[in-house]
């Protein structure tokens, strides 16, 4: 698939991300505080929500990255060189961010808040 392609399919599934998340988590009609969250990241499906907007958000802004840079001329002997920097960069980021997200636990989220001052 051509780049520009994976910036337009990427672009509409930010719309939709974007959209789930500023009215799931900034406009509610009640208070939301790390209760609610932690209760939110120990559902399976919201996972599987953030992981597929994480790899939008990567996809979308790596590949934009890389466009702008293969805009420069006196750049295009290094043009495939950032190509594999950036999917290296996204891949590795796509994983951490992965990880982060299934290791998340409400119980022991909870436990923690419970101690903070």
């Amino acid at each position: 698939m051509r780049i520009f392609q994976m910036q337009r399919w990427t672009a509409i599934a930010l719309l939709v991300f974007l959209t789930i998340h500023m009215i799931v988590v900034h406009y509610p009609p009640f208070h939301i505080d790390f209760s609610r969250i932690a209760a939110r990241m120990g559902d399976p499906l919201w996972k599987a929500i953030d992981i597929a907007f994480l790899a939008a958000v990567l996809i979308h802004a790596l590949a934009g990255t890389h466009q702008v840079f293969t805009d420069f001329q006196r750049f295009s002997r290094l043009h495939r060189v950032h190509g594999i920097v950036m999917v290296v960069l996204g891949v590795v980021a796509f994983i951490y961010g992965t990880a982060t997200i299934l290791a998340f636990n409400p119980e022991v989220a909870a436990e923690a808040a419970l101690h903070l001052p």
